[in-house]
């Protein structure tokens, strides 16, 4: 049985579906104000492997995940571009769509805008004001924090010791405590008509209003970064709640990606934005690392790690070609071990499972060295089953179209090596050691690992 840490209750908890067979998950998505870092990417992705293993686990899966696309940071943006709100808006959505999908993350069932929700929320506020969750003063709403006596159970803040914003007072409230569900209009920023007056939503509404319009008032699973535990996810449970809803059964959150210690901001510059990193490993690798970490833990990013985790990855990529050829003929799906599922089903279990699958490798290259090719294929398609539930399958056909694209940089790359070998091995031919391993050691600096075979020199990208 699957077991999922809650965030709500603190608790490993038994999955149980709300429906036999399916599984409804909400996942917050981009806030797109600039294009995504390898910090912004990791939820994505790793609800990304949640949906996969729910699937493998024959669960039918609806999966939201939403674009924040209208906000405070993305008004200011456009305003020093002088640009509409959503030329911004657009261009960063497009990038957090191409990263996601470089990565190999499914795209979502539905992936609702912010700004095409405006209805639904108008509805939720009218249900709170018309039972007294909610007050409207000045063509702002507010959602009264104290009416709701259950606030502060998600993130386990006491009202009391949380610091109201500097402007609370100046703000109308109530409550200092009160949060904004309806934002009232201000002077040249976009805005929609409500019977309020003309703004623009507050930033948790939204996501109330787009989780149950898709999913229904009560559902599965609600995902997002540890970040937003407090406040978002702790006024999201607030707003529905309190207007009736049961809302998310499971609460599951991602930590951080950090450098030097801290979270990853927009500070840091360009260089570890997806569209650089992906320039320094294959997609796939950089996946592979990203995920390789369980998802409750700190993920420290340094290139180094990066790059080491990526030969990793490679010696994976080898042995599934040796067994391959060992076997004539194309690898199929085989079956995942059993420690692998286990670790999977322990609260998603990566670091394990990957742990297993390893293990698997080692036996398959064991049987390998010793002709073994009926061991060694099994292992294969053992491996091959389990980085599919990673989304790491290289015969998948995502990552078969990704490399078709790099076609002809590898056989312009084939060909040299080719060449270097054949020196080498002419060399070697007429005792020039010497000259042999001159070839091998210009190899070798190029990150090409050499490795000889009875069957003659392997080469391989390390």
């Amino acid at each position: 049985m699957l077991n999922l840490y809650d965030t709500h209750t603190r608790t490993l908890r038994p999955f149980e579906p709300l429906v036999a067979g399916r599984v409804g998950i909400y996942v917050c998505g981009a806030t797109v104000q600039a294009p995504p870092h390898v910090g912004h990417i990791r939820s994505g992705l790793s609800f990304d492997i949640l949906r996969r293993w729910l699937m493998a686990s024959n669960f039918d899966v609806t999966y939201i995940r939403n674009v924040t696309d209208i906000d405070d940071k993305i008004i200011h943006n456009a305003s020093h571009e002088d640009v509409p709100y959503w030329v911004v808006a657009m261009r960063n959505e497009r990038a957090f769509t191409w990263a996601y999908d470089v990565l190999g993350c499914l795209p979502p069932t539905y992936e609702p805008r912010a700004t095409g929700h405006i209805p639904e929320m108008v509805a939720l506020m009218q249900r709170l004001i018309d039972i007294g969750y909610a007050y409207e003063v000045d063509g702002t709403v507010w959602f009264s924090v104290r009416s709701w006596k259950s606030y502060g159970s998600l993130s386990g803040q006491r009202l009391d010791d949380i610091m109201p914003s500097a402007d609370a007072a100046t703000l109308g409230k109530r409550d200092l405590h009160d949060f904004a569900l309806w934002k009232a209009a201000k002077t040249d920023e976009p805005y929609w008509d409500t019977p309020w007056g003309p703004g623009r939503p507050g930033w948790h509404i939204e996501c109330s209003a787009m989780a149950t319009k898709y999913l229904g008032a009560e559902f599965d699973i609600h995902g997002g970064g540890i970040d937003l535990v407090f406040p978002h996810h702790e006024n999201e449970i607030a707003q529905s709640c309190s207007a009736g809803d049961a809302y998310a059964r499971y609460w599951l959150h991602n930590a951080w990606v950090t450098t030097a210690g801290e979270k990853m901001s927009k500070s840091l510059g360009n260089s570890l934005l997806v569209t650089e990193v992906v320039k320094r490993v294959r997609p796939i690798e950089l996946r592979y690392y990203l995920g390789a970490v369980h998802y409750r833990s700190m993920l420290e990013f340094s290139y180094e790690a990066l790059e080491e985790s990526a030969v990793g990855f490679r010696r994976v990529e080898a042995f599934l070609v040796r067994a391959a050829e060992a076997a004539g003929r194309q690898l199929a799906m085989g079956v995942r071990s059993e420690v692998f599922d286990a670790s999977m089903n322990d609260d998603l279990g990566v670091p394990g499972a990957i742990a297993s699958m390893h293990d698997t490798v080692r036996a398959g290259n064991a049987a390998l060295a010793v002709g073994d090719n009926t061991v060694a294929v099994t292992a294969a398609e053992s491996v091959i089953a389990m980085l599919d539930v990673l989304g790491l399958n290289p015969y998948a056909s995502h990552w078969s179209t990704s490399a078709a694209a790099d076609d002809s940089r590898d056989k312009a790359l084939g060909v040299l090596v080719a060449g270097a070998l054949q020196a080498r091995t002419d060399a070697r031919a007429r005792k020039d050691f010497a000259a042999a391993d001159a070839v091998r050691d210009q190899l070798v600096e190029a990150g090409i690992v050499i490795e000889d075979t009875p069957a003659g020199p392997r080469w391989t990208v390390g």
